[in-house]
């Protein structure tokens, strides 16, 4: 044999032996995350082809969107949406070259079988059509169905396409089966459709005939990439999720601060690097758990917002429904202290804490001076009494000047409660960019 054959056997031999422990180490790491679970940061390896998992790029796994699943959809016990195809539109805030989806059926009563599921960007505005480049079938640990347990959830592996910011994306699940109660989120402001039979891969959208103001089973859309070095979660209640906005304009106070985001980085580069993912529930409470409206504040931190990928800071606007909903007159105090534990919480992770005053409702029906004096107490203690890293004065910003107890008539919604969309834009606007950066207290 010549010199120039054995040093071709050497290579070979060599280039075996890696590709031998790329596979173990592989193999080995998925195993320990678990079947449909993934880490932030981890990437995927799978075959080639537009429906598969592929090799994913370098770069930092942020929230694109999400979504609290506030309860169990009325009516649908029984069936659920079995048969069907849900194909849920959400619009992304940030852009990257992959992708991952989180699914849950924190509500169902059975374990929900999702045997087909797809992410596409749309082809178009309000519409379910796909760009059929950009369609990818998803998977769970390599697996194409996976067994969602109830009162569980579940991660898909990533999958290489490009996502753009500030773009609709469908992704779409079958069920053949009833998982029971679908876990969902009511307020989406955004219309989604529904197929009858097994339609994921429907690219032109002629089979979703039927729409839905609801997001069914989807709570996250994570991306990867460099548009992004975190995520800012906006923890809060209807006011956050932006009931009041204009539907399927992507108006609510956590959008334009994405959109200010995105702008600031492009005129000059001044702003943090951050993703905002939405983590507002209407009619959600800062202590009190409700089966309609999810679980409290204090109990669903740890999932809406440590459960986030690369999270660097949080905006909490909670504890006007605390207010509202108590029949008898609420203690400041004991809001407080909630705020003060999501603070704690927070910072033991390392995530920056912004807290927002409560923003006036005089002409709600829900109004009365006890209540007012309740929130003026909140309100100061936000201000003054160091509960968070940095404040955003909400209140401050769209109270009327010759009535700080009601809203300002061009950003009251018309129930006196919630703002319109220029209201939340000027929530947006009222938040100091550089206060979502920086060091949070160390750990104790």
């Amino acid at each position: 044999m010549t010199a120039k054959h054995h040093g071709y056997a050497l290579l070979s031999a060599i280039v075996a032996l890696v590709m031998g422990l790329s596979a173990a180490i592989y193999v080995t790491a998925a195993a320990e995350h678990g079947p449909g679970h993934r880490r932030a940061g981890d990437s995927v390896a799978a075959g080639p082809g537009p429906y598969h998992a592929a090799p994913v790029s370098t770069g930092v796994w942020v929230g694109a969107w999400a979504a609290a699943p506030a309860g169990a959809e009325p009516g649908t016990a029984a069936d659920g949406m079995a048969g069907r195809t849900v194909r849920n539109v959400v619009h992304t805030g940030v852009g990257g070259s992959a992708a991952r989806v989180t699914l849950s059926n924190l509500y169902g009563d059975r374990p929900l079988t999702v045997t087909h599921a797809t992410l596409a960007v749309a082809a178009h505005d309000d519409s379910p059509a796909a760009d059929p480049d950009t369609l990818r079938r998803l998977t769970f640990a390599g697996a194409d169905a996976v067994v969602v347990p109830a009162g569980g959830q579940s991660v898909s592996d990533a999958v290489a396409v490009t996502v753009p910011h500030d773009a609709d994306v469908l992704v779409s699940v079958y069920s053949p089966t009833s998982a029971g109660p679908v876990t969902y989120h009511p307020r989406a402001r955004q219309t989604s459709y529904v197929a009858e039979g097994q339609s994921t891969e429907d690219t032109s959208g002629t089979a979703f005939t039927e729409t839905t103001p609801y997001w069914r089973y989807l709570t996250a859309l994570d991306v990867l990439g460099d548009e992004a070095d975190g995520t800012v979660v906006a923890l809060g209640d209807s006011i956050t999720d932006g009931v009041t906005s204009t539907s399927g304009a992507n108006r609510r106070w956590p959008d334009a601060l994405a959109d200010r985001l995105r702008a600031a980085l492009a005129a000059d580069g001044a702003a943090p690097r951050y993703a905002v993912v939405n983590a507002g529930i209407s009619g959600n409470r800062l202590l009190a758990d409700d089966p309609r409206r999810g679980a409290s504040g204090l109990n669903r931190f740890d999932r809406d917002v440590l459960g986030r990928p690369g999270v660097k800071a949080v905006v909490i606007d909670l504890g006007i429904n605390d207010i509202l909903r108590d029949r008898t007159v609420a203690d400041p105090q004991a809001i407080v202290a909630g705020l003060r534990t999501l603070a704690h919480r927070a910072h033991a992770h390392g995530i920056r804490v912004v807290g927002a005053t409560l923003t006036p409702f005089r002409g709600h029906r829900g109004y009365s001076a006890a209540r007012e004096n309740v929130r003026q107490q909140v309100n100061r203690a936000i201000r003054t009494d160091g509960l968070f890293d940095e404040v955003v004065d909400f209140d401050t910003a769209l109270r009327d000047p010759y009535d700080p107890r009601s809203l300002r008539p061009e950003y009251d919604s018309g129930d006196h409660l919630h703002p319109s969309d220029r209201g939340y834009r000027t929530m947006a606007q009222s938040l100091d960019l550089e206060k979502l950066s920086g060091s949070a207290p160390a750990r104790l």
